[in-house]
């Protein structure tokens, strides 16, 4: 089992309450910008430590340069999120998600889409392979 899956596994409750507060607040549609400050508020309110857009060190072949990684919020350094404000995720959107994950090593993600009127039909939960094992 990856060390941190336990502590992702249980924020996910926690961090899902939170994402239906802001958007029961906002409704669907308004910029993922607005979401991301209003979200970050929220978890930071609930006592989590929360990083946006995060820089982090990659590395290839002996060399480690850094990149800005756009990876939206990193919650208590265990938990991915991404917000999306789009009609459908779409495959790109996972696959973006899951090489966020493992660069962070982050065990558990969710992906939010803020576009949806309902939002329980705009969560989707990822756990990289064998994490949970």
């Amino acid at each position: 089992m990856h060390e941190k899956f336990e502590r992702a596994d249980k924020l996910t409750k926690t961090v899902i309450d939170s994402a239906f507060r802001v958007h029961r607040h906002f409704g669907p549609g308004l910029l993922e910008s607005i979401y991301q400050k209003a979200f970050s508020r929220d978890l930071a309110l609930e006592g989590l430590m929360v990083e946006a857009e995060l820089c982090i060190p990659i590395e290839y072949r002996g060399e480690v340069f850094n990149e800005h990684i756009r990876a939206d919020i990193f919650v208590e350094q265990s938990l991915l999120v991404e917000l999306k404000v789009v009609e459908a995720v779409r495959p790109e959107h996972i696959a973006q998600t899951l090489s966020y994950m493992k660069l962070l090593n982050a065990p558990v993600g969710l992906i939010f889409n803020f576009y949806e009127s309902e939002f329980r039909k705009g969560i989707r939960r990822l756990t990289l392979k064998g994490a949970d094992k």
